[in-house]
C-alpha cells in the first residue's frame, strides 16, 4: 500500500474505530434550556444544597428535565421525567482508550447513550435515568464505582427510593461490583455484553492475542508498531510536547497505527482463502479464542496494545502470566506448535496487581439482587465465553434464581478495507435492550423471574 492509499485508508479508518463502549459526551450547547416547573425548581435547589456544583438544567422529553453538574469534581448529568416514579436507573459506560475525555453525555437520552437506549426507556417508564463521570479513561472500575455510588446517594437525598443499574463492557463488570460489594445500595442490575467473569481471563486472551500476533506476523508487512514487549504499550497515549494535533486526533491516530495493518492482513486473508495470511489470521485467532475475522482480531489488539500502561499503572502491575503455558491451536501443525512455544514471550504476573484486578472486579456470584446478562454468542471484544462463566460461577454459588442470561445471535458491520465486514461488539438492536430492560424492570417491580425467550 502506498503513501497516497494509506492515507485515504487512514482518513476512512479513523470514525468507525470505537474499541469499547466509549462515551459520548455532547454539548450542553445542543440542548434547549428548561423551563422548570415548582417542583423541579425544587430539587434543582436542593442538588445544590447537596454540594452540587456546575448546575445547569435542559429541557427533557414529556415536561421532565435534565439536572446535570458535578460531585466532588465529577461531572454527572441525570434526567427526570415530569411523572417520577421516585426510582432511578443509573448507567456505567464501557472502557475507552487512555488519552479519552472522562465526560459523558450531558442528555443522557441521547441517540447512543446508555447501551442502545437502556436509559431513554427507563425514563419512559418513570425512573430518573443518568450517569457520572469517572476520574480516569481506561482501567476505570474502582473509580467508576465509587463515582455511580455517590451518584446514587446524592439521587436517595433529592428523593429516589430505588435504585436499578445497568452496565456495558467493562460497565457489566462495574455492574457486578457494584452489587456484590454493596449489596444493599441496587434492587436490580442489567449487564450488556459484559466483562462478567473478571479481568484475568479477559486479558489474558488479549495479551495471548498479542503474543501470537507479534510471533506470527514477525518480519511482514502486517507486524504492529512500536513496543513489543507485551507487558508496555506498543505506543504511547500521550501527546509529546508542543504536538499540534489534538489529544482526541492523537488518539485516533494510534489507533489507526495499530489497527491497519491487522485489517491490511484480513483483506489479505479475504483475497487469497488458502494463503499465508489467512493462516496467521486462523492462528492468531485459535490462540486468543475469538473468531478468525477482522474485528475480532483488530478491537483486541487495540485493547491490548495501546492500554497495557494505564493497566499496570491502575492496578500496580501485571495481572497475566504465562510462564509454564504450553499454547496449542487446531490450525497449527505439531512442529509449528512447538516453534511457537518456545519463541513466544513468556512474562510473570504481579501478586498485587491479580489482588487488585480481583477486587475491581473478580465475579463471585454471591449477589442478593435479581441480574439480567444479554450477550451476543460471537463478540469481537468481551468474548461469550464471559457469560457463560459467570453463569458457571453462580452455579457454584448456588445462585441461579437471581440470575436470568439471554443469548442473541453476533452482529456484523462494514469495515474501512473494501468487501470486508466484521462482528461487533455489544452488537444489540434497540429492541433487544428494551426487551433486556423489561425483563429487569419487571422482575424487580412484580418480583416474577421474567421469561427464558423474553430477549430474542
Amino acid at each position: 500500500m502506498d503513501s497516497k492509499s494509506r492515507g485515504g485508508y487512514f482518513a476512512r479508518l479513523i470514525p468507525v474505530l470505537l474499541v469499547l463502549a466509549t462515551p459520548a459526551a455532547l454539548s450542553a450547547e445542543e440542548l434547549q434550556p428548561a423551563a422548570l416547573t415548582t417542583a423541579q425548581s425544587v430539587l434543582a435547589a436542593d442538588a445544590r444544597k447537596l454540594g452540587a456544583t456546575d448546575i445547569a438544567t435542559f429541557a427533557a422529553p414529556d415536561g421532565g428535565f435534565i439536572l446535570a453538574g458535578k460531585l466532588a469534581g465529577d461531572q454527572f448529568s441525570v434526567a427526570i421525567p415530569a411523572k417520577w416514579n421516585r426510582e432511578a436507573l443509573l448507567y456505567v459506560h464501557g472502557y475507552s482508550t487512555p488519552g479519552t475525555p472522562v465526560a459523558v453525555a450531558v442528555d443522557p437520552l441521547a441517540k447512543g447513550t446508555g447501551a442502545s437506549g437502556v436509559l431513554l426507556e427507563a425514563y419512559r417508564d418513570g425512573y430518573a435515568a443518568g450517569h457520572s463521570a469517572y476520574d480516569k479513561p481506561g482501567m476505570g472500575v474502582q473509580t467508576a464505582t465509587e463515582n455511580t455510588l455517590r451518584l446514587r446517594d446524592f439521587l436517595a437525598k433529592l428523593g429516589a427510593k430505588r435504585f436499578l443499574v445497568a452496565g456495558t463492557s467493562m460497565g457489566g463488570n462495574i455492574t457486578l461490583s457494584l452489587i456484590e460489594q454493596y449489596p444493599k445500595a441496587f434492587a436490580g442490575a442489567l449487564s450488556s455484553c459484559g466483562v462478567t467473569d473478571g479481568w484475568e481471563s479477559l486479558f489474558g486472551q488479549l495479551i495471548d492475542m498479542r503474543a501470537a500476533y507479534n510471533l506470527l506476523t514477525e518480519g511482514t508487512p502486517y507486524a504492529l508498531p512500536g513496543e513489543q514487549d507485551l507487558t508496555r504499550s506498543a505506543l504511547p497515549m500521550d501527546p509529546p510536547a508542543g504536538e499540534a494535533a489534538t489529544s482526541e486526533a492523537f488518539r485516533w491516530g494510534r489507533i489507526g497505527q495499530i489497527a491497519m495493518p491487522v485489517l491490511a492482513l484480513a483483506q489479505a486473508a479475504q483475497a487469497n482463502p488458502a494463503g499465508r495470511e489467512a493462516r496467521i489470521m486462523k492462528q492468531v485467532a485459535s490462540i486468543g479464542g475469538f473468531e478468525p475475522e477482522p474485528a475480532s482480531i483488530a478491537f483486541p489488539l487495540v485493547t491490548a496494545t495501546l492500554g497495557m500502561d494505564d493497566l499496570n499503572q491502575t492496578l500496580g502491575g501485571n495481572i497475566y502470566g504465562n510462564m509454564g503455558k504450553v499454547y496449542a491451536s487446531p490450525e497449527m501443525t505439531p512442529e509449528e506448535a512447538s516453534a511457537f512455544n518456545a519463541k513466544v514471550q513468556r512474562i510473570v504476573a504481579d501478586p498485587r496487581a491479580v489482588a487488585n484486578a480481583r477486587h475491581w472486579h473478580q465475579a463471585t456470584g454471591r449477589f442478593r439482587v435479581p441480574l439480567v446478562t444479554i450477550h451476543n454468542r460471537i463478540d469481537s471484544l468481551v468474548p461469550y465465553a464471559q457469560s457463560e462463566a459467570l453463569g458457571r460461577i453462580v452455579k457454584a454459588a448456588g445462585n441461579e434464581k437471581r440470575l436470568v442470561q439471554y443469548t442473541v445471535p453476533g452482529t456484523k458491520a462494514p469495515l474501512p478495507v473494501g468487501g470486508v465486514e466484521g462482528y461487533t461488539h455489544c452488537g444489540f438492536s434497540p429492541e433487544q435492550s428494551a426487551a433486556a430492560w423489561e425483563a429487569l424492570r419487571g422482575w424487580v417491580e412484580t418480583g416474577t423471574r421474567p421469561a427464558v425467550d423474553a430477549v430474542k
